[in-house]
């Protein structure tokens, strides 16, 4: 799904970008590190959303050719959106084969959050298509996190067994939503966290075939259904994009985990670097 070239100039919900400094919400907009306290822009009711106001989304990037894809670089400066640090941040998209690979790098110049994704959203019935109640979604994930009235983590890391978030085989989603009285999703599901990519999510459309499996190094991912899609936007061909009318599988760390010691480590030491990879494979079951 997406505006074609003009359409990104505009205000959108993130449709295609890189998220950062740090992705998904942290509570309150303030954190601690080295006994500092932070503060950041609240853009998301009382709380700091995908960076800020202008993230990672919003900035102009370097872009170098590659043989098979392309890697753009940026640097974040130090208090940028209220974060320590100045960030040296390269992102690589390379293609072979039906395989899309996303590598994320960073450096940091003092001790920061960095938590980094993508948020495409797919329609796998194709542009236009009015929602996704017909796509079968599979999520390889043993617990997830409940969430506030304000999207936040409650701390608890819950089991799937027997809820509507147990997704470890095929629901098809508008009967799953049905079934269960949800109105969506946009949840972080826990992952078993590897160097190496690992399968934790599966995407797929029978009438037309069409699948997406998502393998990665993150310790979540974040599984959005659109909710907050409205039919304002107007996208390429000027198709109206409504609600549950495309959906983002964010692989990512965990939502808050700057705020909550027993998630997985979020912080980026300068001695460190950020490394993570996320791959895409596409293809027709």
């Amino acid at each position: 799904m997406d505006f074609g070239a003009p359409g990104y100039i505009k205000k959108h919900p993130y449709f295609g970008a890189v998220i950062g400094r740090v992705a998904n919400r942290i509570a309150k907009g303030k954190f601690v590190v080295e006994g500092k306290e932070y503060h950041l822009a609240i853009n998301n009711g009382p709380n700091s959303l995908h960076g800020g106001i202008k993230g990672f989304d919003k900035a102009v990037w370097a872009p170098e050719v590659l043989s098979d894809g392309v890697r753009f670089f940026r640097v974040s400066p130090d208090g940028e959106e209220g974060y320590p640090g100045e960030l040296k941040v390269w992102v690589t998209y390379t293609l072979n084969s039906g395989e899309l690979t996303i590598n994320y790098r960073a450096q940091s110049s003092k001790t920061t959050p960095v938590n980094l994704t993508n948020h495409a959203y797919f329609n796998l019935a194709g542009q236009g298509s009015p929602n996704i109640y017909d796509h079968k979604f599979t999520i390889e994930a043993d617990s997830y996190l409940p969430v506030d009235e304000t999207q936040i983590p409650t701390g608890e890391v819950a089991s799937v067994q027997g809820t509507a978030f147990d997704l470890r085989e095929p629901v098809e989603l508008g009967s799953h939503l049905q079934k269960f009285q949800l109105s969506g999703f946009d949840h972080n599901f826990c992952l078993k966290q590897a160097k190496e990519p690992q399968f934790c999510a599966r995407a797929y459309h029978p009438p037309s075939g069409r699948t997406i499996e998502v393998y990665t190094t993150q310790p979540g991912i974040q599984f959005y259904t659109g909710n907050f899609l409205d039919g304002s936007l107007k996208g390429k061909g000027d198709c109206v994009y409504p609600k549950h009318s495309g959906f983002c599988l964010e692989t990512q760390n965990w939502p808050d985990a700057v705020n909550k010691p027993h998630f997985p480590n979020a912080v980026l030491y300068p001695e460190e670097e950020y490394r993570h990879i996320t791959c895409f494979k596409v293809f027709v079951s």
